[in-house]
């Protein structure tokens, strides 16, 4: 365990509060205790932590599995479907403010493209799919599918 202090001034143009942060990646965080000073002119903080290159990580920074490259892993066919599902969550993401993966993620999105369903109840079957994405986002999905299977 081990502890660091920083001090970011009220009026900081960035870069000591970008220290704090690049710090804050390196290391995972086992507390932090932070004070305004006296005077009103800064923040400080006292970063308890452990150095990951300690051999502790975070949670959040574990080691993935290697990223699927679905061009290879798929069909021409479906990955034609896969990319048309990607641009519509995209696009629908955007729309509602929320991040990509918050509606469907890419393993879904290649199982979709796998196996075209063509209703609600086709869609559900796909792992991590209930009724309330079935019901929010369904239509959309089963149109993109079918867009893309009329293509010649």
């Amino acid at each position: 365990m081990a502890f660091r202090i920083y001090t970011i001034p009220i009026g900081d143009d960035g870069r000591a509060a970008e220290d704090l942060n690049a710090f804050l990646r390196r290391v995972r965080v086992l507390s932090v205790q932070k004070a305004l000073l006296p005077d009103g002119s800064a923040w400080t903080f006292c970063i308890d932590y452990a150095d990951q290159d300690a051999g502790v990580r975070h949670a959040a920074q574990r080691e993935r599995p290697g990223k699927v490259d679905y061009r290879e892993v798929l069909s021409s066919e479906d990955f034609a479907v896969y990319a048309r599902l990607r641009a519509q969550r995209k696009a629908t993401a955007e729309a509602q403010g929320v991040p990509v993966y918050a509606l469907l993620s890419n393993e879904q999105l290649a199982a979709i493209a796998r196996t075209r369903p063509q209703s609600l109840a086709d869609l559900r079957a796909i792992d991590g799919i209930g009724e309330a994405k079935a019901t929010s986002y369904g239509a959309g999905i089963l149109a993109c599918v079918n867009a893309v299977d009329e293509v010649p």
